[in-house]
């Protein structure tokens, strides 16, 4: 049995103290929804089984370009961030993997995985760095990585991403996600057709170095760190990429990375139409990529996106199998708090989309009838799926309120007596 951080006699407590009204508020649902010709416990079965990846370096504070400012007991290491996410899983039952960064995460491989382990926890996706400069690298990536002019540190870069299929390998997980930085600040710094082909040709090399049963992310975004030009800007130039790269080769899509009012529901449906949506960083934004908590801004968009997402799963896409994961910066929150309620949202997103009636929908679409299709979806947002979710993490050993838990077992004080407190500094992520 999986080692639990968080007293189990607590979190039983904490649930026997709330479950007579969860019981109500969830028969009182079931019985809206049997009228709706929907089985409540058949959506609940479904939310059990869905989980989000929980990103590493998410559990630390993160920072904008001008400060970052650390919080009590911050992780001083990987095996710490671990026992954070350890924490998030047990009282969520929504996040049983972990996402590694290297090499902020590297340590022995042998060892990570017993220390996940540990906590009943797996590996999702590595990602690789080559967007800042390692200690004791040999090349800077400050003119790029995998599109820099100077063919050795195309090289190192390569290596480096190879480097962590390797990790990856022995850790179980099945995929490598590559985001890179470069691009330029100014017009005429770079030659955009020349950049384009050496990150390709680069690409070509990691692609070939991964296991016959690993999948490639790449992902897209707009600007930051380069400002004029980015050299994997947008959905589109991803989609040339998945498909000059190959059949295990796919697109990830991060909710921040695009330009405001950008449509972002349907650049997903048209990836998953032609087979290469690999997966998703969930995220939310108000201006552009603010990496805040999950449909803390726009949960209706969150949603929209698992409706195309359902109606997918439902219909049998050839070939659909997202990944899922959070990828956030939390400034001013308790890490472990956002976290929690960014994986309960997109749960909630997720069940919501399983509402949607969908013989009704495609009627109304098919009779042009644009009122009463978007009511139609609205009839599902509207719905307060909380029971669900909270029934799902009873059944499954969870917190029917997880920051309520977290913040009566006292964890946070706790590791803060333990880890020495972090310094203040300059801006950037964790």
């Amino acid at each position: 049995m999986s080692e639990q951080i968080i007293s189990a006699d607590l979190v039983a407590n904490h649930n026997s103290a709330r479950q007579p009204a969860l019981e109500r508020d969830y028969a009182s649902l079931g019985e809206r929804l049997d009228r709706r010709g929907i089985a409540i416990d058949a959506i609940r079965d479904q939310v059990e089984k869905f989980g989000v990846a929980i990103p590493s370096w998410g559990v630390g504070t993160g920072g904008t370009r001008f400060a970052r400012f650390p919080g009590p007991g911050e992780p001083r290491d990987i095996f710490d961030k671990i026992e954070d996410c350890a924490v998030i899983s047990q009282l969520t039952q929504a996040t049983p993997t972990v996402s590694l960064h290297i090499p902020w995460d590297k340590a022995d491989p042998n060892r990570l995985k017993q220390a996940a382990a540990r906590f009943g926890l797996g590996f999702d996706a590595m990602n690789s760095n080559t967007f800042s400069d390692a200690k004791d690298q040999k090349l800077s990536y400050k003119f790029g990585s995998l599109s820099h002019a100077d063919a050795g540190t195309r090289r190192q870069a390569v290596e480096h991403n190879l480097e962590c299929i390797e990790i990856g390998r022995t850790l179980g997980s099945k995929a490598l996600t590559v985001w890179i930085g470069d691009g330029s600040n100014f017009p005429g710094q770079v030659s955009f057709a020349k950049a384009f082909e050496r990150y390709l040709d680069a690409m070509r090399q990691i692609y070939a170095g991964l296991p016959d049963d690993w999948r490639l992310f790449t992902e897209h975004k707009m600007y930051e760190p380069a400002f004029y030009s980015t050299v994997v800007q947008d959905w589109g130039t991803n989609y040339i990429i998945a498909k000059e790269l190959g059949d295990k080769a796919f697109c990830l899509v991060d909710l921040g990375h695009h330009a405001p009012n950008v449509n972002i529901e349907m650049i997903v449906s048209r990836l998953i139409q032609f087979g290469k949506l690999g997966g998703f960083h969930f995220n939310d934004s108000k201006y552009g990529d603010d990496d805040l908590d999950a449909g803390s801004i726009d949960p209706y968009r969150l949603f929209l996106v698992f409706n195309e997402l359902v109606d997918a799963e439902l219909s049998g896409a050839k070939g659909f199998h997202p990944a899922h994961m959070l990828d956030q910066s939390h400034n001013v929150t308790d890490p472990i708090e956002s976290l929690m309620l960014s994986a309960v949202e997109v749960q909630r997103a997720y069940a919501q989309a399983l509402l949607v009636d969908r013989k009704a929908l495609d009627g109304f679409q098919e009779a042009n009838d644009a009122l009463m299709a978007t009511q139609t979806l609205k009839t599902a947002y509207r719905t307060d799926v909380e029971p669900i979710l909270a029934m799902a993490r009873l059944r499954t050993g969870g917190a029917i309120d997880p920051v309520a838990a977290y913040r009566e077992a006292g964890y946070r004080a706790k590791v803060a007596a333990e880890r020495p407190g972090v310094a203040g500094g300059g801006g950037g992520i964790v």
